[in-house]
């Protein structure tokens, strides 16, 4: 918490040092020594107690119900880990679980035309019923709209925040918020009496990114915030995705860039979540009898239930079409015709004529 420690400044000092109680109680010349540290930061390292009262932000995080998460915590989330940035600790309030590592961002302008207004909804909501956790950042237009539309739809929700948690902004998105920490989580890695700051934002958007596996940008203009986050995930390795606008809408101009540079077209729900490809992880879901089963794309989403029957039935060493057939228990006919649309959805291959594996 101490002014001046960022993520790479706090990496470059443990790196130095074995561990943080050591960096506190190095000597001003040592501390100098490490890359990035200048003497008002070393000021504030050899003086902490003057800088930050930690048993009065622990007690203020008691006090709102927000959960401290280091990074070594189980409740950490992993996609985060990958950040060279990573926050190294994490303020929470809500519940973040195994699921949500199934979660694709969805954010733009702040203020959508109808137009994005309605494929906001349409793209949030369906994600949701799909079982996909929504992410956004809880501002006003394109971020509220789709945090709202996965909650209506039955669905979780994530919302990264650029402040604090002490005073939500915006102030009229208060109850929003208090419905997303019921069916989902606020995260931040600011305490909670940080107020937000126009720097704040394009910090908190590498956070909106690094949680999902993909970005969707809905509208933007040709300095959205948005494009910041579209670019961030570019630079993480996540997907990204832009919804396509009429031209003489200065709403849809970045988006259209964005297209024109290359980001996935998306028309539909669908469009997501077959262009998101093999998840570098498992993700145990639910399925409609809420019976657990393993994820393995995100376009196993859109399966039904003999597609998902004969799909479970391929394993990721070549199985045979007899094999599948009698462990399926499915008409051959039906078993073949199954094969052909995972074939068309790349969620299996051919090895031989006769045998498949999963991808």
């Amino acid at each position: 918490m101490l002014p001046g420690i960022g993520p790479r400044t706090l990496t470059a000092l443990l790196e130095c040092f074995d561990s943080p109680s050591d960096v506190l109680a190095a000597s001003a010349d040592a501390l100098m020594r490490v890359a990035g540290v200048g003497p008002k930061l070393v000021d504030a390292i050899r003086s902490p107690n003057a800088q930050v009262d930690v048993e009065d932000l622990i007690a203020e995080c008691q006090r709102l119900e927000i959960e401290i998460v280091p990074q070594a915590a189980d409740g950490y989330p992993k996609r985060l880990l990958e950040l060279c940035d990573a926050p190294p600790v994490l303020f929470m309030r809500g519940t973040f679980v195994k699921e949500d590592e199934l979660a694709v961002a969805i954010v733009g302008t702040r203020h959508p035309t109808p137009y994005g207004r309605r494929q906001t909804q349409l793209l949030s909501a369906g994600l949701a019923r799909a079982g996909v956790t929504v992410v956004s950042g809880l501002a006003r237009g394109i971020d509220g709209i789709a945090h709202q539309a996965a909650l209506d739809a039955g669905g979780r929700t994530i919302a990264v925040l650029g402040g604090g948690m002490g005073a939500i902004y915006p102030a009229e998105h208060g109850g929003l918020a208090d419905d997303v920490t019921a069916n989902g989580c606020l995260i931040s890695e600011n305490p909670p009496w940080a107020k937000p700051r126009a720097g704040m934002f394009p910090q908190r958007n590498r956070l909106i990114s690094g949680l999902s596996l993909g970005v969707c940008v809905i509208e933007a203009a040709d300095r959205s915030g948005a494009l910041i986050t579209a670019r961030l995930a570019s630079e993480q390795g996540r997907d990204c995705f832009a919804l396509p606008g009429p031209v003489n809408s200065r709403m849809s101009r970045g988006t259209n860039q964005l297209i024109r540079d290359g980001v996935t077209l998306i028309q539909s729900v669908d469009d997501i979540l077959e262009s998101l490809g093999p998840l570098s992880q498992p993700v145990q879901v639910r399925d409609a009898d809420d019976a657990p089963r393993q994820l393995h794309q995100a376009a196993e989403l859109l399966l039904n239930e003999q597609e998902c029957q004969v799909l479970d039935a391929i394993g990721a060493m070549a199985t045979s079409i007899d094999e599948i057939i009698a462990n399926t228990k499915l008409p051959a006919h039906r078993v073949l015709s199954t094969v052909s649309v995972l074939e068309m959805r790349r969620l299996v291959r051919r090895t031989g004529g006769q045998h498949l594996v999963r991808i």
